[in-house]
């Protein structure tokens, strides 16, 4: 006969992997990808290494979970952002400097997320993030198009262009804390678009 667990196990095993992924967070913003071993982990959460194992494969398995769980808080923030009123450059605009502003809140979890050498696993779960993010810039960019607001263009490379450009810009400032790169976000991304930018010749 299968060995059922009694719901207080569950529950205790349910409280262990809440610690470990508050852990594994607490030390991805702290040191980033290369800083959150299992060990180090295991040591915040004061539990034994292998009851890590327990819960996750390795390191990579752990932060690809962890990364879930930020990715979706990010996503949530940047789709309220752009249900704000505005036309639908600007909330391209808004998704974008949203997501810029909260990096830059927490940068070293932050570069973790977007750039620094990962594993395998890890790294497919970012490709996953930054096409959530293309996404949403493409269905604005394609109402922007068909409501005449925009210029006729492909919106799904339009905005997977914009990701790739963002994360790039924000490698400087998430590194150096020099932040004066994301000020020139708003005229870059309407030039991109096609859109007005009077204000920036």
């Amino acid at each position: 006969m299968p060995y059922r667990r009694t719901p207080q196990v569950q529950a205790r095993l349910d409280a262990q992997r809440a610690g470990i992924l508050k852990a594994a967070a607490e030390l991805l913003a702290e040191r980033g990808y290369a800083g959150c071993s299992v060990a180090a982990v295991a040591e915040r959460a004061r539990i034994a290494t292998g009851s890590v194992y327990k819960h996750f494969p390795g390191k990579a398995e752990l932060v690809v979970e962890l990364f879930r769980g930020i990715v979706g808080h990010e996503v949530d923030a940047v789709k309220a952002a752009a249900q704000e009123p505005g036309e639908p450059a600007e909330r391209v605009v808004a998704i974008f400097e949203t997501f810029a502003v909260r990096a830059l809140k927490a940068p070293r979890r932050a570069y973790a997320l977007l750039a620094e050498p990962v594993d395998a696993p890890v790294e497919a779960e970012r490709i996953v993030f930054r096409r959530v993010f293309r996404d949403l810039a493409a269905e604005h960019i394609r109402e922007g198009v068909r409501t005449g607001l925009l210029p006729p263009q492909d919106a799904e490379l339009t905005a997977a262009a914009l990701v790739g450009a963002i994360t790039e810009v924000l490698v400087g400032p998430l590194t150096t804390d020099n932040n004066g790169a994301v000020a020139g976000l708003r005229p870059f991304i309407l030039r991109a678009l096609g859109g007005s930018d009077a204000g920036h010749p």
